[in-house]
């Protein structure tokens, strides 16, 4: 079973619930939120005698302007050009302004894998 997570943010850090199942909790960071949804599907699952092992049987799902004000490090202006969007029009998503189309989304998340995956074969000297 795939685990669907909706993370919010809070005056605390973020907060997520699942998608379809009475699992909430929360973290401090984006990373300690995973941390702990993991732990949380495992209560909720330790009554059916279940476990999961791995984080990736749990996926999350953020809007635009979280995600930004989350990843600060990542520039919409930079990001719009570098997948050849109009930045006015990202900038919009960004803050809540327009909600992207299924295409949109996928591209707007192919250009972020693109770039992670630069990063994560960057070798720094």
């Amino acid at each position: 079973m795939k685990f669907k997570f909706i993370i919010e943010r809070s005056k605390t850090g973020y907060s997520a619930y699942e998608k379809t199942l009475p699992i909430f909790t929360y973290g401090d960071t984006i990373h300690e939120l995973r941390l702990n949804a993991l732990e949380a599907v495992n209560l909720y699952e330790e009554d059916l005698s279940k476990k999961l092992s791995s984080i990736k049987q749990i996926s999350f799902e953020i809007d635009f302007k979280q995600f930004f004000e989350f990843y600060k490090v990542i520039n919409s202006k930079y990001l719009a050009r570098r997948i050849g969007m109009n930045e006015s029009l990202l900038s919009q998503y960004v803050n809540g302004k327009k909600n992207p189309s299924k295409k949109q989304v996928e591209r707007i998340i192919d250009g972020l894998h693109e770039i992670g995956k630069e990063l994560t074969e960057l070798v720094l000297i």
